[in-house]
């Protein structure tokens, strides 16, 4: 660190890389140190941008001592050896997803985490949405029961990604599960607040091209299922996202994949109606993501129709409950139009916990044993769809010692 702030090296200059500097650009404690690319050109304009020098390679980043922490923005396959590099050189880590491309790589990594005693926090940018976080703390609050249930469906856009694209190669992408579907994996994991234990999974290829549609049925514990599709085959004015939980007696519906806008009906009793007619005046609270900095469009609407049910019991899963209220909050981040926004400020959110974990000594919200988590339930996935077998999950538990799982992992807050 120099004059108190953490100096981060960047390596890779691509097009994501300028985002991501961008997004982090002024946040308090970060410093742009230097980048780095194979890539003269590349690494050379957007040094000049920065006003930074630019490197030819990690190994350049990793000479300078005023380089505390490196950010990994290369493609999937490198990214277990240079977070492995950057950590045996004594520096933190923030890695864009995912963490590795086998389980195997990202075990490795975690341990060389623990090893270090450094801080490594993945860009699994939904942890960081204000979204996901208010329904992780109504559930917490008990205004929602936990999920019995997670659905994605993802028909995201193929519009810029040409057939020699890295994207389709699983030699260097690790293929949709885990280039893409570690995000989602990582979100219900987070959301069911267990560990996934099985998955059976479908694969479909595009006549005569790569495979673009994959679907997995993850099981975890209690009965709680999730089902995740990805497809990459659309144009970008016609992608579709939506999320959906289902809580039992409510529902959460969360669209696109950078979730903006949340919908949440539940059926409640009055001592319920009254909690949730509370809710919009504890909208920064609720929507309160540390470094994440609101843009002024967010807003909590609740709508409470009174006995819209009728008064007698009402079952379902054996649970019995008199719930006579209709309920119908609304969760808006600013609309569509400010989606770019909301991925930008829930990727700087997920640097400030870098800067604050490498600072305090304290675990991220999605650190090494998120990334873990993720890459192993996308890799049994995988197999799942090549072999059409049902697939057991390696869980973190007996892959990584309870060492390794408390340094290497925060709760959300």
């Amino acid at each position: 660190m120099t004059d108190g702030a953490l100096g981060i090296g960047l390596a890779g200059c691509g097009g994501f890389a300028e985002f991501v500097l961008d997004a982090v650009a002024g946040l308090p404690g970060l410093r742009l140190a230097a980048v780095a690319d194979p890539s003269h050109e590349r690494a050379r304009l957007l040094g000049e941008r920065h006003g930074v020098p630019a490197l030819g390679s990690l190994d350049d980043l990793l000479e300078r001592d005023d380089v505390a922490a490196v950010l990994i923005a290369t493609p999937p396959a490198t990214h277990a050896s240079m977070a492995t590099a950057a950590l045996r050189a004594g520096r933190h880590v923030f890695c864009e997803k995912p963490l590795a491309t086998t389980t195997e790589d990202a075990s490795a990594v975690v341990q060389e985490a623990r090893l270090a005693g450094r801080a490594l926090v993945v860009d699994h940018v939904l942890r960081y949405n204000p979204l996901l976080r208010a329904v992780e703390r109504l559930t917490r609050r008990g205004l929602l029961a936990p999920p019995r249930r997670f659905l994605f469906e993802n028909d995201a856009s193929d519009e810029d990604l040409g057939s020699d694209h890295w994207f389709w190669d699983p030699a260097h992408s690790g293929g949709i599960f885990i280039e893409h579907g570690v995000h989602f994996f990582d979100a219900a994991r987070a959301l069911l607040g267990s560990d996934p234990v099985s998955v059976r999974a479908t694969a479909v290829g595009r006549p005569g091209g790569p495979v673009d549609m994959v679907s997995a049925d993850v099981v975890h514990p209690g009965g709680v299922l999730a089902s995740h599709l990805h497809s990459f085959t659309h144009a970008h004015r016609a992608e579709r996202q939506l999320m959906r939980l289902d809580h039992g007696f409510a529902e959460t519906r969360i669209s696109g994949w950078i979730p903006v806008h949340a919908r949440i009906t539940a059926w409640v009793d009055e001592e319920g109606a009254r909690a949730w007619e509370e809710l919009p005046g504890q909208r920064d609270e609720l929507l309160a993501v540390e470094g994440f900095r609101p843009g002024g469009g967010e807003r909590i609407t609740v709508h409470v129709e009174r006995h819209a049910g009728s008064t007698a019991p009402a079952r379902g899963r054996g649970e019995e409950r008199t719930v006579p209220h209709r309920v119908t909050a609304v969760l808006d981040l600013g609309g569509e139009a400010r989606k770019q926004y909301v991925y930008a400020q829930s990727v700087r959110a997920a640097m400030a916990d870098l800067v604050r974990s490498a600072r305090e000594g304290t675990p991220p919200v999605a650190g090494a044993v998120s990334g873990f988590a993720a890459v192993a339930v996308a890799e049994a996935a995988t197999v799942a769809a090549a072999t059409g077998a049902e697939q057991s999950v390696l869980s973190p538990g007996p892959a990584l010692s309870a060492p390794v799982r408390e340094q290497a992992e925060g709760a959300s807050a």
